[in-house]
């Protein structure tokens, strides 16, 4: 064995089964340059220092003994953790390596200069534990990265520190924790060239969704800079969602999701000090910027799907962006060992029973519930002074924070995105938690008692006071088929993506009214009539929430296409059938800049909504926006699976005015397989059922609104509350007549509502008249398939 590869093995030599010479994350890198190249898939070329590098570093400077005697100290109880640990650091540091290793690292040091015509090239140096990314268990974070270093004496110093760094406090308990010996687990340093990032950009993506499980999209998070910025949960990273089952569709663009965090900060490269890295703050125009543009998203959602193919598995990776080239990188690439180990078929469902005051919210971390006292510890220090089973409040967390998290009930940070450390290892515990609140370690002084809720959707509220909540055990095993296909009702992209595995039929009822009044909140006659918006606070607000848009109607356009693509990914290729907006006129006018465009109407329950709006000039420009959102779900963003439906629809000729200007607007029915159908909520469409079938291609019965037209009650009045009832007679002749005329003309008719969950009855009703589908809120699915195919047997 040469000197060159009995301590060092390039890169581009590695496979995964090189695990044991040179740690998972070399392996992984090797494997990576060798195994993805033709996929186009980059990685800085460099490399590694082997395990049998590491084991006679302990042997020449007799440094085994002496670690195990200083961690059987620390065992019995003899010292602590914290100077077990920096004895055992110093022990490295004040140690030197052989001449033959030493000379190893230089030699592939100057090799590597001369590959890239660089002399004292600047590269990083990344420590790879023998045990490290096991599927099963991960080492990740645990010991250190030293980037920017350059000339062969600082790399050969940064490799000291990567030794010393196997046996950090933190490395040192999750060892022991884990089971593994401390002295059979060696360490490998990567070596690779520095991808700088420092000019551009950088961050970590996941090939599934590491709140859920949802196997079908890439997050990526993204930040300004060096990434450990990311990975320490230091700042609030943008967030981009890239559907994996449309990038090999020719044409589609599948960007479902993008979100722009704060980015406050960004790490640098700094010269003439101790540091080779620096922090500085961003600028407002970075911190308003997505740090990729698509084309940058949509190559890593590529990347990312390819590695995860070539894996087996899903997958946790680290990208950089080189701000000199332009190029993207893998830096780094383990097995995801969270969300991928769980099964499959089960979920517990948790949600609030009564609601509070919110004291502050953040990034929901998981999706469930806890109550307890609300504990603010800013210092490690001071982690003695917390109670079990209360509510950590604090800044950031680093892995010297684990030993806490673990007696925590629930976690709130100030800082940090899905990817920091706070969100990895609250996953990992299985500890709800809310990260990147900003102000919580502000709000939550006082030990006060908090209800911690995840299970709201992405954002996660922190409530006043001990709320009550339920939690439900959800089995997805051994369902029934059934004729009646059982669909679901959305309205929250968060929603529909907690319930994923949910086994249905589609979503036959998509409402995007959700997305406008919590995600866009604008009015959009308001956008796209800006600059008639006289309102003072109302201009100030839409400039606010539009920041980084010059065109105000594209803000809505993304927005709500987003909103409609993140509902509709997880039923891809399942039909979603997407109800344009039915805002009465007094819930437009609570949007920014609604109250100028609505007219005043006491009773908006039956005034102008639904289709009316579609091409009364009050509205038609507002209506183009929601179109050339659908348009960009199906044809841009390629989910073709949507499908249209028009709500309160009163008279055949409004049927045909409002198809025109769908038709004007690029969306003509039939054309690329678009289907259009229509809300049955009012008589007329009984009535007229033959007609309207002529120009629809379905129906969807709302029966709230079919009941108040029918019985003539007003279904928000508490005096005739008693009289509302979907199961009177004449309601369901109504319904029947309906199933029946749209079925002589080959039209398929669902309805939408709570009632066939609520009423046994008058879902074998249903079931008996021939409905096509059943669409109802999503806890009640499972239960609803079981009485609809013990009903269809009968």
């Amino acid at each position: 064995m040469t000197k060159q590869n009995k301590y060092i093995r390039w890169l581009q030599d590695l496979k995964s089964q090189d695990t044991g010479d040179v740690g998972g994350k070399n392996a992984s890198l090797g494997e990576m340059l060798s195994g993805l190249k033709d996929e186009g898939v980059k990685v800085p070329e460099g490399f590694a220092t082997t395990s049998l590098a590491y084991r006679d570093f302990l042997e020449k400077n007799e440094l085994n003994d002496t670690i195990a005697g200083l961690l059987n100290d620390w065992t019995q109880q003899k010292t602590s953790l914290k100077k077990t640990g920096k004895s055992i650091r110093g022990l490295f540091l004040r140690s030197s390596f052989s001449e033959e290793a030493q000379e190893a690292i230089r030699q592939a040091y100057r090799q590597l200069c001369e590959q890239y015509g660089i002399e004292d090239l600047s590269v990083a140096t990344r420590s790879s534990a023998t045990a490290e990314d096991l599927p099963d268990a991960s080492f990740a974070g645990q010991q250190e990265t030293f980037l920017n270093i350059s000339g062969e004496d600082d790399v050969l110093d940064a490799c000291k520190k990567c030794y010393a760094s196997l046996f950090t406090d933190r490395a040192i308990a999750y060892r022991q924790e884990k089971e593994f010996d401390h002295l059979k687990v060696a360490l490998s340093i990567g070596v690779q060239k520095m991808v700088r990032s420092d000019l551009a950009g950088s961050g970590v993506m996941f090939t599934l969704d590491p709140e859920n499980g949802f196997r079908d999209v890439v997050v990526i998070n993204a930040g300004w800079g060096l990434g450990e910025n990311i990975v320490q949960g230091t700042v609030t990273p943008d967030e981009y969602r890239v559907f994996k089952p449309l990038l090999s569709k020719e044409g589609a663009r599948p960007i479902i999701q993008r979100t722009i965090g704060e980015k406050e900060k960004k790490m640098v490269y700094t010269t003439g000090g101790t540091s080779t890295t620096k922090n500085v703050e961003t600028s407002t125009h970075e911190r308003v910027s997505t740090v990729l543009d698509e084309d940058e998203m949509l190559l890593l959602g590529i990347w990312g799907a390819s590695i995860e193919k070539h894996y087996g598995r899903p997958m946790d990776i680290e990208w950089a962006k080189d701000g000199q080239t332009g190029e993207m990188f893998i830096v780094q690439a383990r097995p995801e060992t969270v969300q991928s180990q769980k099964a499959t078929g089960v979920m517990k469902s948790y949600s609030l029973k009564e609601k509070g005051k919110v004291l502050v919210g953040g990034l929901a971390i998981g999706e469930a519930i806890a109550s307890g006292k609300a504990m603010v510890i800013q210092d490690i220090n001071d982690i003695d002074t917390f109670e079990d089973d209360a509510i950590l409040v604090t800044g950031m967390t680093d892995p010297d924070w684990v030993p806490v998290m673990k007696r925590a009930a629930g976690i709130i940070t100030d800082h940090g995105g899905r990817t920091s450390h706070a969100a990895i290892v609250s996953r990992e515990l299985n500890v709800p938690a809310i990260v990147g609140t900003g102000n919580a370690t502000q709000e939550l002084k006082g030990g006060r008692q908090v209800t911690l809720s995840c299970a709201e959707g992405q954002r996660g509220h922190a409530y006043d006071g001990e709320l009550e909540y339920e939690v439900k055990d959800i089995s997805f095993a051994d369902l029934p088929e059934t004729r009646t296909h059982i669909m679901v009702n959305m309205a929250s992209p968060a929603g529909a993506l907690r319930w994923w595995q949910l086994p249905c039929n589609g979503i036959g009822l998509a409402r995007m009214e959700f997305i406008i009044n919590n995600s866009i909140q604008i009015h959009p006659m308001a956008l796209a009539n800006f600059n008639s918006v006289e309102d003072r606070r109302a201009r100030k607000q839409i400039e606010e929430l539009t920041r980084g848009y010059d065109d105000k109607s594209q803000f809505f356009v993304d927005h709500l296409a987003e909103g409609i693509a993140s509902i509709s990914a997880v039923q891809y290729p399942n039909p979603v059938i997407v109800r344009m907006s039915d805002f009465k006129t007094n819930e437009y006018a609570s949007l920014i800049g609604g109250s100028a465009f609505e007219p005043h109407e006491s009773n908006p329950m039956i005034g102008f909504r639904g289709t009316a709006r579609y091409y009364s000039d009050r509205y038609r420009s507002g209506f183009g926006l929601e179109c050339r959102a659908i348009r960009k779900v199906r044809e841009e963003i390629g989910m073709n699976n949507v499908v249209i439906m028009l709500p309160f629809c009163r008279t055949l000729d409004e049927a045909d005015r409002a198809l025109a200007v769908l038709a004007d607007e690029g969306l003509e029915r039939g054309r690329n397989g678009l289907h259009v159908y229509v809300m049955a909520e009012i008589p007329s469409n009984v009535i007229l059922a033959e007609e309207f079938a002529e120009r629809f291609d379905g129906f969807s019965i709302g029966s709230n609104d079919l009941t108040q037209l029918v019985l003539g009650i007003d279904r928000d009045s508490d005096e005739l509350s008693p009289l509302f009832d979907e199961r009177d007679e004449a309601v369901k002749r109504a319904i029947a007549d309906l199933i029946s005329k749209a079925h002589a003309k080959k039209r398929k008719v669902g309805i939408c509502g709570q009632a066939p969950s609520d009423h046994p009855h008058f879902a074998e009703f249903l079931v008996k008249s021939g409905i096509d589908s059943i669409s109802l809120n999503p806890d009640r699915v499972v239960e609803t398939i079981e009485k609809v195919a013990e009903m269809e047997k009968k």
